[in-house]
């Protein structure tokens, strides 16, 4: 059996995803990622936490090759990476009880044909016994589906959070150790996936914040050793607090924008307003989900095409919409040929951002001397806008 022990009777079963390079389609994952599973022996009863994408169903079942008998398999989050192999979990040990939340139990009779005879839903709050170790549910909603839980085992302080406080990335190591690299990576993780869900994540940070926690044991990435960090990383990142900080993800198709870019970025720089640019023609998109959890102001910069916005810029502005960063501010640069109506385009694609729109600067053709003045003034203004952060 491969396993990775955590303490006396807990280890992690799953899978490292090393060669995964995209998630949902769209989620860039540098560092790949994995599936954790866990195993619970309890002195009387065993429960497996969670399971592994279906595609790796075989190797994740010969890591159980010695485990005889398992009385609970727990579904904290229905999403196929967690619940995938749950079918063939339920094969393996045809004797098993499977428990998730009321909400949970349609999605996985919905998504993987389980039969809903074979399934035991949990109440929020609720306890079962493994006999000297005990598994309590909390529901924690809307990080990131209706249906997901969390369940803390008391006795050894840990608590085994599903998708909530992980981080995509494969590797070795199965505690975080402190590691930098992890934070970022639970940061990018927490940018492109959790973000949307602020006030739900609040809440639910105020439902394990009482919990005495030794370990924290997500879904994804590595175990937290040091759960204090990731806890008050997420307290920060759902806060209102934002930095003196500007984000411009732009395009430049023949030069203008780019110089009208440069001109600005500097202007903003000069008053010790903090900027980091995104080319959208080869920015890796967590990136900037990252750069958007805490800056102020967010200025688009953009050309004409066929008189709307660039297609990647569009797009972008849809992610941007879809992710709900907590900046303050907004605006829009760039240029046109011969007609635009490229600043109308873009700010309808952001209906979600509850920012003020500070104007915009759209320059015909080259960025001229006019255009240029106009970027610094919007740079004074951002600046003092930016002076009670």
């Amino acid at each position: 059996m491969y396993a990775r022990k955590i303490l006396d009777g807990i280890h992690e079963i799953g899978i490292q995803d090393w060669g995964r390079r995209l998630f949902d389609s769209l989620i860039p994952l540098p560092d790949g990622t994995s599936y954790n599973s866990y195993l619970i022996e309890g002195s009387e009863k065993t429960a497996i936490i969670d399971s592994v994408d279906p595609e790796f169903a075989d190797q994740y079942l010969a890591n159980l090759s010695e485990i005889a008998k398992v009385d609970y398999i727990i579904s904290l989050h229905s999403e196929q990476d967690h619940s995938g192999s749950i079918p063939m979990l339920m094969e393996l040990y045809p004797s098993a009880e499977l428990l998730c939340s009321p909400k949970a139990k349609d999605l996985l009779v919905e998504h993987l044909l389980i039969d809903p005879t074979k399934l035991s839903t949990v109440s929020d709050g609720e306890t079962i016994s493994l006999g000297d170790k005990s598994l309590t549910f909390i529901y924690t909603p809307w990080v990131h589906w209706p249906e997901t839980m969390v369940a803390y085992l008391k006795e050894d302080r840990v608590l085994f959070s599903c998708d909530f406080l992980g981080s995509h990335s494969a590797g070795s190591e199965l505690f975080d150790d402190d590691d930098p690299a992890v934070l970022e990576a639970a940061k990018r993780y927490y940018a492109e996936i959790m973000m949307p869900f602020k006030s739900a994540i609040r809440q639910n940070l105020g439902k394990i914040r009482p919990l005495k926690i030794d370990f924290i044991a997500p879904s994804h990435g590595p175990v937290w050793n040091h759960p204090e960090k990731i806890i008050s990383a997420y307290e920060d990142w759902v806060s209102d607090r934002v930095e003196n900080k500007v984000v411009i993800p732009y395009i430049s198709m023949h030069g203008s924008t780019q110089k009208m870019v440069d001109h600005f970025s500097r202007e903003l720089i000069k008053r010790g307003v903090k900027v980091e640019l995104f080319d959208l023609s080869v920015t890796d998109i967590g990136k900037l989900a990252m750069a958007l959890v805490d800056a102020a102001t967010i200025v688009i910069g953009s050309p004409t095409v066929h008189v709307g916005p660039h297609p990647i810029v569009a797009n972008t502005a849809i992610l941007a919409n879809a992710i709900k960063p907590k900046a303050r501010y907004a605006a829009v640069i760039g240029s046109y040929g011969w007609a635009t109506k490229m600043v109308d385009g873009i700010l309808a694609l952001l209906p979600n951002l509850k920012v003020e729109v500070l104007g915009s600067v759209v320059a015909k053709g080259q960025a001229k001397a006019a255009s240029l003045d106009e970027l610094t003034q919007l740079a004074e203004l951002i600046y003092l806008k930016h002076r009670d952060i």
